[in-house]
């Protein structure tokens, strides 16, 4: 059974940083792009980072330079590294649906994700 558990949210101030881990079963982990998405209150669930199989990354422009995403694939984990982080990024951050080529690939339904929370 797939399983994909995220963790490492919290509340910290505003120009703090958050590690954000995934920790993805063995059978889908070493095959795919793995992604972090985020929803804010009242916005849309949206990508925010992914990481290819080979390492290339991709991030929302609003967080470039800021966050940084990692895998280990010895640990099948995936990391989001979150620095300066700003008010307007509190939202609850997700690591489901990872990609296979055009594909996303959806396991079962959207879990809790994991909540972050900047203060000002």
């Amino acid at each position: 059974q797939v399983q994909l558990v995220e963790s490492g949210g919290g509340l910290v101030q505003s120009g703090g940083s958050l590690r954000l881990s995934c920790a993805a079963s063995g059978s889908i982990f070493s095959t795919n792009d793995m992604p972090w998405y985020v929803q804010g209150p009242g916005k849309q669930r949206e990508l925010v980072a992914t990481i290819t199989t080979g390492g290339s990354t991709n991030y929302l422009d609003s967080v470039k330079g800021r966050f940084t995403i990692l895998r280990d694939n010895a640990k099948n984990t995936v990391y989001l590294q979150m620095n300066s982080l700003k008010p307007e990024d509190t939202a609850v951050y997700y690591c489901n649906a990872p990609f296979h080529g055009s594909r996303t690939l959806v396991f079962g339904s959207w879990g809790q994700g994991t909540q972050v929370t900047v203060s000002s």
